[in-house]
Parts: structure tokens; C-alpha cells; sequence
């Protein structure tokens, strides 16, 4: 069961706007390199607010004509490749940032959160730790460290580190939301209940809070709660792929499955990377009992994204009623290991 993104909304990429552009035509009578590349960063800048890809790394090419190793370009090349989804480039920009200048923040920071991307957690973490030595009470490098360590399913680790992030910002909404979903999947429903509350209070609007809710009383099997939240949260963003996702979900556990599966279609059409989304469609399949396209699905669902849950239990469960223990025991085995949420008691293996 999927919260929505898990963060990249709050987690805005660090692009370092370096002055106003009216700064340039004061000090543009003294053209030397310097005046020229930062006149060029800042065109840049201003090209990269308004999304125009292109014309950003055109202005920064053009900087780092002047200087090769001019950093707040490199870091910024690198942000025009991760708002654009393309990770690997964007890592290899950062990564020459912090070669020309070691311990740039605002690369170090952009590096973090474009090795959570790769799903490298570990690398991620090891920037993080170097940016609380840099900036202790810098609140975004608690946010980050908390999606990771909830993405490794160390729980009680995302708890402390959401809680760091909220005694340095305890009116952010969205912090409450993320430590009430770390509680929803450490199993604490009652305290993701009132933890989410607290975000609601803040920000009445926060519709994830709404989704998460909506995850919650599904897993303990209140639809009528389950529905009303996860369509207030629709009705905030409507059509929005993960909600759809999530929706789906529940009319499945509910039984309804035509209504799951159209939702979870729409789900994929409007977001064909989410790995959520298969796995719900994979077990729309193994509901039907068709298992060949359930373990297809299942399996995709588990290459797109490690930390999907439940991903092995459910394909566990669809080799067991297929009638192959072997593979079932597999997979049984995998999904204990991950303490993933499905329980499979059914299930004897040796």
C-alpha cells in the first residue's frame, strides 16, 4: 500500500539562485570572466525556473566555457537532469561539482536525494551524515535520513529522524503526515491515527494525510473510513495516479474488483513507474486466480522497486495455489526476511 511519492514534492531540489538578474547590469561594465560566467549562471537560473531545460544548460555550457570547474554550474546542470527523471546523469554532475569543490552543501544535498532516487539508501545516508556534520540543524537532511530509513523498513530509525525534522519545523504538515505513515507501516494504526491528526490539524488540506489515513483503516478492514478518506483525498488532487492506486487497493481487499481494476488501470496509465500499481495489479489477477499474468505482474512490480510490500508474500501465496511448493517456499522465505505485512500461516514449508 502505497503513500503517495513519499516525498519528492517536499523534497525540493537545491538550486542556488545566486542574486538578482538586475545585479548584472550594475557590474556589467567590468565584462571579465568572473562578471561573464556568473551572468550566464544566472540566465540559467532564471531559464531553469521556468522549466526551459534547453536554454538553462545552454546558459551553463556556456559558464563552464569559462571555467571547467565552476560548481554552482555543475550543481545546477545536475538539477536540470534530475527534474527531468534522468538520475544517472544528474549523479555524474554532481559528482564533478564536489570534485571541484568539496563539501559544497547544496551539491551534497542534491547528491543525496538523487542516490535515494537510484535506490542507493546507504550512499544516500553516508551524504546525509556528512551534511549534519556541515548543517546540524539543517531540517531537510532529518526528512530525507526518515524516507530512507522507512524505505529500509527500519522504523524505529525514520520515527527519530521525522522527529528531529519536527522539533526544527513542528508547523510542516507534511512531517506529521511522514511520521504517521512510518507509524501505518510499523503496524501502530492507533498511533498513525493520531499522529496524522496532528498534520491535519495543521494543514487541513495535506491530502496525503488523507491517503495514509485511507491506508490505514483499510488495514484494519474499516472500508467506510477507508473510502471516505481516500476519496477526500481525490477530491483535493483529483485523477491523482497514486490515490487512484490506492483506491484500487481497496475495493480489491473490499472484493469489488472490476471497480479496483479500472482504478489501478488509470493508476498505470497515468503513471506507468509506479511499481505500487502492478503489484495491485498482480494481485487483481491472482484474485481471479489467473497466475501466470499475477506472478508476471508481481515480479515486474518487484524489479521496478525493491521496497514494494507484500510484493513476495503475494507471489508466495499465488505459487502455493498454483500448486508449486518449491517456488512457494521461495518466496515465502523472502517475503519473512523483508518482515513484510502479509502473513502467509497457510503456508508449511521446512
Amino acid at each position: 500500500m502505497q503513500v503517495k511519492n513519499f516525498m519528492l514534492n517536499s523534497r525540493a531540489v537545491t538550486v542556488q539562485l545566486l542574486g538578482l538578474v538586475a545585479l548584472l547590469y550594475l557590474i556589467s561594465g567590468c565584462d571579465s570572466d568572473e562578471t561573464r560566467k556568473r551572468r550566464f549562471l544566472l540566465k540559467g537560473n532564471e531559464a531553469l525556473a521556468r522549466q526551459q531545460y534547453q536554454a538553462a544548460m545552454e546558459n551553463y555550457t556556456a559558464a563552464l566555457r569559462l571555467d571547467s570547474c565552476y560548481a554552482d554550474a555543475l550543481n545546477n546542470l545536475g538539477t536540470v537532469q534530475y527534474r527531468q527523471k534522468n538520475y544517472a546523469e544528474a549523479l555524474e554532475y554532481y559528482n564533478v561539482a564536489l570534485g571541484c569543490k568539496p563539501g559544497f552543501i547544496n551539491a551534497l544535498f542534491n547528491r543525496a536525494n538523487t542516490y535515494y532516487e537510484l535506490n542507493y539508501p546507504e550512499k544516500s545516508l553516508q551524504d546525509l551524515r556528512d551534511l549534519e556534520v556541515l548543517k546540524p540543524d539543517t531540517m531537510p537532511v532529518f526528512f530525507l535520513s526518515g524516507l530512507i530509513h522507512t524505505k529500509l523498513r527500519e522504523y524505529d530509525r525514520a520515527k527519530a529522524s521525522f522527529r528531529k525534522a519536527i522539533r526544527l519545523d513542528s508547523l510542516n504538515a507534511e512531517l506529521w503526515v511522514n511520521l504517521g505513515t512510518v507509524h501505518f507501516y510499523a503496524r501502530q494504526y492507533d498511533s498513525a491515527v493520531i499522529v496524522l491528526g496532528k498534520g491535519l490539524a495543521i494543514g487541513p488540506d495535506e491530502s496525503n494525510a488523507y491517503n495514509a489515513l485511507a491506508l490505514v483503516y483499510t488495514a484494519k478492514s474499516d472500508f467506510t473510513e477507508a473510502e471516505k478518506n481516500i476519496n477526500r483525498a481525490l477530491a483535493l488532487k483529483p485523477g491523482d495516479s497514486y490515490y487512484l492506486n490506492n483506491r484500487g487497493y481497496i475495493n480489491l481487499m473490499k472484493g469489488e474488483l472490476a471497480a479496483a481494476v479500472d482504478d489501478i488501470n488509470q493508476s498505470i496509465a497515468a503513471e506507468p513507474t509506479n511499481a505500487w500499481a502492478y503489484r495491485n495489479k498482480g494481485i487483481y489477477y491472482l484474485m481471479q486466480r489467473e497466475f501466470q499474468p499475477a506472478l508476471r505482474l508481481l515480479q515486474q512490480a518487484a524489479e521496478m522497486d525493491p521496497y514494494v510490500d507484500d510484493v513476495f508474500g503475494y507471489m508466495a501465496e499465488a505459487y502455493f495455489l498454483s500448486g508449486d511448493m518449491v517456488k512457494a517456499c521461495q518466496m515465502h522465505t523472502e517475503s519473512e526476511k523483508r518482515n513484510e505485512t502479509k502473513k502467509l500461516n497457510f503456508i508449511k514449508c521446512n
